[in-house]
């Protein structure tokens, strides 16, 4: 199911790609932070599987589809179900896509005006597989977690393939985005303007900037068959196939916010990366 063709480029630079489910106020939230980015074309693509009406079945974000397609932005609107898994969500979403960066988007991230472009010029100037922008929670700004800053490093020079395993050194770089930890430290690198800098991660979630030949090279989603449909930990399973061939990086500042909603992937009991082969 799609809502009629729109009008726009022939071509655009990224594709966003959300998926969503029973988040109606959260989905229209995300797409106000997407109507304000400017810098390189984008189209979006919204895969819903809603128990109910879909999440854009509201009048915020039908208005706000409509502040989309007014400034030059494709969007594309899709049901798909039944539901199969997050994995299977992100396989469907990375099927639409046809720029050469998917910026992969999650239904509760407001970004930052000027993120989109921070990120477009990152990845084509560090040239490695992808970059995101780590989610900040901002009720927690006043609570400081600098034992958790400890594994933080930037990158010197290019981004590099590596690979990251539970049992390796850099697992341990995944307290570096816990709770409001990307704001305090873009604070203590005096980051400002259109200044930004890469450093080292575990993985990142909800908003991440791929090449998407480099994810398609490294399989993409397509793994999803081999998970049952209550799983997690989907992103960091392609994160990682993608870093140990081309690197990936996270930059600061993010820009990202975390609207904090509760999560629609309870059950964790099965997580991708533990049952699914790296290579």
């Amino acid at each position: 199911m799609t809502d009629a063709a729109v009008p726009g480029p022939d071509h655009a630079e990224i594709d966003v790609l959300i998926p969503t489910r029973d988040r109606p106020t959260e989905l229209a939230t995300t797409l106000a932070g997407l109507a304000a980015q400017t810098g390189p074309s984008f189209r979006v693509v919204v895969s819903d599987q809603s128990d109910g009406p879909p999440s854009w079945a509201t009048p915020s974000a039908t208005t706000l589809v409509r502040v989309l397609r007014r400034r030059g932005s494709p969007v594309e609107l899709l049901r798909n179900v039944p539901r199969r898994g997050i994995a299977e969500q992100r396989a469907f979403l990375l099927d639409r896509a046809t720029g050469d960066a998917v910026l992969y988007l999650d239904d509760d991230v407001w970004l930052e005006p000027g993120v989109l472009d921070r990120l477009h010029r990152a990845l084509r100037e560090l040239g490695c597989g992808f970059v995101a922008a780590a989610m900040q929670g901002l009720s927690h700004l006043d609570d400081r977690r600098p034992h958790e800053w400890r594994p933080f490093e930037v990158w010197h020079g290019p981004v590099r393939p590596e690979t990251v395993t539970k049992d390796g050194p850099g697992w341990s770089r995944w307290t570096l985005h816990n709770a409001a930890n990307p704001s305090h430290l873009a604070r203590r690198l005096g980051l400002s303007g259109r200044g930004w800098r890469a450093y080292k991660i575990a993985w990142v979630g909800g908003c991440v900037l791929y090449d998407r030949g480099k994810l398609e090279s490294c399989g993409g989603f397509g793994f999803w068959p081999d998970l049952p449909v209550e799983h997690a930990g989907e992103d960091v399973a392609a994160q990682w196939r993608v870093m140990a061939r081309f690197g990936g990086t996270a930059v600061l500042p993010s820009g990202a916010i975390h609207l904090e909603s509760p999560t629609t992937v309870p059950n964790r009991e099965v997580n991708a990366p533990d049952v699914l082969p790296l290579g």
